[in-house]
């Protein structure tokens, strides 16, 4: 049975959003970044375990640089968005990605202005890929 790649949590996907947004940082610089909690800073700690939950997953690596360590992304932005699509897809459209299109159209969060829009992005992608084909 393959393995099924880990989802990132609502806090590990914040502090990846800033390591992807601020590049390499260590856990002071992560944590100042972070959006404060009813009013209060997230504990140090808190991030420090984030960071190495997000290691052991193979997410980030480490550093040692003087006496912090530095977390580096390993998991790619686009990467981590495509493992989140197929999720919700998979868990909530039955594997259909035009169910996904036509909930979005049917909650009217992909306006009409906006589904032509996002055609548009799509033939302008596909042209760009058959042109990287050709070379």
């Amino acid at each position: 049975m393959p393995r099924v790649p880990q989802q990132l949590t609502p806090l590990e996907l914040e502090i990846m959003n800033i390591l992807w947004e601020h590049g390499p940082g260590n856990v002071q610089a992560v944590a100042q970044r972070l959006p404060e909690r009813d009013g209060e800073p997230l504990a140090y700690t808190t991030v420090q375990t984030m960071l190495n939950v997000l290691h052991r997953k193979g997410k980030v690596r480490r550093e040692l640089v003087d006496r912090a360590y530095v977390y580096t992304p390993e998991l790619k932005r686009l990467e981590a968005m495509g493992s989140a699509v197929r999720d919700l897809v998979d868990r909530m459209f039955g594997g259909s990605a035009e169910s996904l299109v036509m909930g979005l159209v049917e909650t009217d969060q992909l306006t009409p202005e906006r589904l032509k829009v996002l055609q548009e992005k799509l033939a302008a992608a596909k042209a760009a890929r058959s042109k990287g084909a050709k070379k």
